[in-house]
């Protein structure tokens, strides 16, 4: 009974997260609060304002009170990402990053060697990368072709952090129809943030934490290209914390949880730029930056993974022939280097103002960011956009603790 409860969880979240339209127009954020950032975003300010790029979650979440292993609280789920979309079996350009190695990304030896990306890449919680891996290939064996150079194996991306202050991890509730679920609702437009997917048991920086995107489109004399990041966000100390440049962790220092940089991030990269996978590795080490302006340190015990991959030269696994491949010059990289660095910064942002508190297995509480007390420490060091000062609040943001 209790396994069909998660399975019922599960379908009701996935319906509910068709309805993004709705949920777009009803959360607020970090734009919408105040937050001042750089740079130029796409119309959904989501890795899926690069054509072609998909997302998909299955969100679990179940029980409450102590903690039973196999049996609950249940905090958990899925995101898919494909770089092309579902229906496409044509792979990507792609490289990989680590920043800080205490983490998981299957996969990426052969992203390292052969430069591509063949399918989604997935993020779950540390215990389910293997389900997770495993779906991923019954997933495309169901779907009845093999990839682009004719092969039937694959080597699924995917990565993790760890929800176990919330989550009963040990109880190994993600299931294979999970995995399918994610990969089979994911969706262009916007993309749903926070206590959502692979993110519902995530904590950021001490508040809840999870999924976050963000994009940035480049000037017309740099190309007009477009850079998207997803983010599942699971990392950082509450003292380091900064937002436009505030350290506001220590302007709202209550409800800390490990007061220490604990925890991993999981950083997707898509552009439609045309670049190769040496130029796509430099770009994911960008990343870094991006991370560092939101106050990460790269603690010793946090897994900091990066994937970069771009949608443009279609066609560019095939085996027959040669293959006429168009590419930027590395001088032209710089816009695209920036882009990186303002949408990661952003799009860790956009996963804490979504997330609500939630409080797990053994009823550890995670508080979630106050809107309030964030647009109140921008203000105090005018930091908060101009356009926000006298505007009217479209949201409540009360008290969130």
């Amino acid at each position: 009974m209790l396994a069909l409860q998660y399975r019922l969880t599960a379908f009701a979240v996935l319906v509910a997260t068709l309805a993004t339209s709705v949920s777009a127009q009803t959360k607020p954020r970090a734009r919408d609060l105040g937050v001042p950032f750089d740079g130029t975003p796409g119309p959904n300010n989501a890795i899926t304002d690069v054509k072609g790029v998909e997302v998909g979650n299955t969100t679990l979440i179940a029980g409450e009170g102590k903690l039973e292993i196999g049996k609950g609280p249940v905090r958990t789920g899925v995101t898919a990402i494909h770089p092309r979309g579902k229906a496409s079996n044509d792979a990507v350009f792609a490289a990989w990053f680590t920043l800080n190695g205490n983490g998981e990304m299957t996969g990426t030896t052969w992203v390292e060697d052969s430069g591509f990306l063949n399918g989604p890449v997935m993020i779950t919680n540390t215990h389910s990368v293997g389900v997770v891996r495993d779906a991923v290939i019954a997933w495309k064996v169901r779907h009845g072709s093999p990839d682009m150079e004719g092969y039937w194996w694959s080597l699924p991306v995917v990565a993790e952090t760890w929800d176990g202050y919330l989550n009963d991890i040990n109880g190994f509730h993600v299931k294979q129809e999970d995995a399918f679920h994610a990969l089979d609702v994911a969706h262009t437009g916007p993309v749903e943030e926070g206590n959502v997917g692979g993110g519902t048991g995530m904590i950021c920086n001490e508040f809840k934490g999870g999924i976050g995107s963000s994009s940035r489109v480049l000037d017309s004399k740099a190309g007009g290209y477009t850079v998207g990041v997803l983010v599942q966000c699971n990392y950082g100390s509450r003292e380091q914390l900064r937002i436009a440049g505030i350290n506001v962790g220590r302007e709202i220092p209550e409800h800390t949880v490990w007061q220490s940089d604990v925890g991993s991030i999981i950083v997707v990269l898509a552009t439609d730029a045309p670049l190769i996978p040496t130029q796509l590795k430099r770009i994911a080490r960008k990343i870094s930056l991006g991370l560092g302006r939101d106050g990460s340190y790269s603690g010793d015990g946090s897994g900091d993974i990066f994937i970069a991959f771009s949608t443009a030269n279609p066609g560019a696994v095939g085996t027959k022939g040669l293959h006429q491949l168009t590419m930027l010059p590395n001088d032209s990289l710089d816009p695209i280097f920036l882009a990186t660095v303002q949408a990661t910064e952003e799009a860790v942002v956009n996963a804490m103002v979504a997330a609500e508190t939630m409080t797990g297995i053994n009823n550890h509480r995670v508080v979630a960011l106050p809107h309030d007390r964030l647009r109140e420490t921008l203000k105090k060091y005018n930091r908060l956009a101009q356009s926000e000062l006298a505007a009217p609040r479209l949201w409540e943001y009360g008290d969130r603790l």
